[in-house]
């Protein structure tokens, strides 16, 4: 016996000729649709990358590197769509057809959900369940797919959850996340654009963006998934006042945040000190302000602290900063001389600033130096200002070496009374200086 009669007496009904050749057809047209897929990827993908950074992501972003993938299979995507719509394929030519259209869509969501940095199990979720919703409809399953989903389920109170009900849910869910994701992405480099805004009302701008944005994509899933607010009253006021009480110090952040934003006290690129730390700000979060020091560590401080603390900003209003550099001559040296180099060597340093003028101020009359201090102005306190310090001494030092300038060096008088065994000099009261 042959497998066909074999077959044949098993009841299992062979597809005709004609469905044959259309199937074989449906294949070379479906390898044709992804071969466009593939062509469009490559030639229009980069000018899609580069619509995208202009308008909504930065370049560098995880989307960013993706973009040219996504093209490729949205492309094909929509090609075996259009495919599957022009003619009434049987069952077996929607079995290519379904295959490569659920593929494709099932690779670009997982692409675009990774890119907006979604886990990658809910993206794996999401890309599977595309993949078994277009294949089955393509090749005329859907219905009893939803059928048997609807059928297997629990309920809770009134109300049953079957296992479309859940797929559903977990599909808008992602839907949702991953569009406000990318609206928040596409609000925030909008207002970046910006050009009437200065940096502090930019970030002002974005975090208030996206608190927005956040609020409505809640009440808006609410919308969708039929959640009745009202009947969760209860539960969410018992459940919003331990949230309260447990998120008091994250609420108060995120306040404080938007007030020192508001009334711009403190923005990204000002130089403070605070406890004995000086760095730079680099940006202004939800819960910490981030501080970069001069040793590239990076403080994460809570708002509420730049709130309630002392803090010493360097850039407020304005970011010219004084340095104060001492210097003692020996008393014996050209005061004016001295004072003239200690003015050339603050204005040789490239930091230093032409105006103001850097000045030279007599502080006092030492013990064996004339104690001086040279005042001079930067106006990039983020780049250090033990390095403006060094680099004026520096020049100070061979300054006093070229013009003879000399140091103070620390002298003591001695007076002898007595010398032990009767001994005793002609000179005894004169003072004797020890050689430096």
């Amino acid at each position: 016996m042959t497998l066909f009669e074999w077959l044949q007496a098993s009841g299992i009904e062979l597809p005709t000729r004609a469905e044959a050749m259309e199937a074989g057809v449906a294949s070379v047209l479906t390898l044709a649709m992804l071969a466009g897929g593939v062509i469009a990827g490559r030639k229009l993908g980069p000018h899609v990358a580069a619509l995208v950074q202009r308008f909504a992501i930065a370049q560098g972003e995880a989307l960013h590197a993706r973009i040219c993938a996504i093209t490729r299979h949205l492309t094909a995507a929509l090609l075996l769509m259009t495919l599957g719509a022009l003619w009434p394929w049987e069952a077996l030519a929607g079995v290519p057809i379904g295959l490569a259209l659920g593929a494709s869509m099932a690779r670009a969501g997982f692409q675009l959900l990774r890119g907006l940095n979604l886990p990658r199990w809910l993206a794996w979720i999401f890309a599977i369940v595309c993949f078994v919703a277009l294949f089955s409809r393509e090749i005329g399953g859907l219905g009893p797919v939803s059928r048997l989903a609807e059928q297997i389920g629990f309920t809770v109170g009134s109300r049953r959850f079957s296992v479309m009900l859940l797929v559903t849910m977990l599909v808008t869910i992602v839907v949702i996340l991953a569009v406000t994701r990318a609206v928040t992405r596409i609000t925030e480099q909008w207002i970046g654009h910006a050009r009437g805004l200065d940096p502090t009302q930019k970030l002002l701008a974005q975090k208030l963006a996206s608190i927005a944005i956040v609020v409505i994509a809640f009440f808006f899933a609410m919308d969708l998934l039929e959640i009745d607010l009202t009947s969760l009253a209860l539960f969410s006021g018992g459940f919003g006042l331990a949230i309260g009480f447990g998120l008091q110090k994250t609420i108060g952040n995120l306040i404080a945040g938007i007030i020192l934003l508001m009334d711009r006290s403190i923005k990204p690129g000002d130089v403070i000190a605070l406890q004995n730390e000086i760095g730079w700000v680099n940006k202004i979060g939800v819960r910490a302000v981030s501080i970069i020091t001069r040793d590239g560590k990076e403080h994460l401080i809570p708002n509420e602290n730049l709130m309630t603390q002392e803090v010493e900003n360097w850039s407020y209003s304005d970011r010219n900063v004084r340095v104060r550099i001492p210097v003692s001559i020996a008393y014996d040296n050209d005061l004016r001389l001295a004072q003239e180099l200690m003015l050339r060597a603050a204005r040789e340093s490239p930091r230093v600033l032409k105006s103001p003028k850097p000045t030279v101020w007599l502080m006092g009359f030492g013990d064996h130096a004339l104690q001086h201090e040279i005042l001079a102005w930067i106006s990039d306190p983020e780049s250090g200002v033990g390095n403006v310090r060094s680099d004026v001494l520096n020049r100070l030092w061979f300054l006093f070496k070229e013009h003879g300038v000399g140091l103070p060096y620390p002298q003591r008088d001695i007076h002898i009374r007595s010398l032990p065994g009767g001994l005793r000099h002609e000179n005894l009261d004169a003072p004797i200086s020890p050689e430096p």
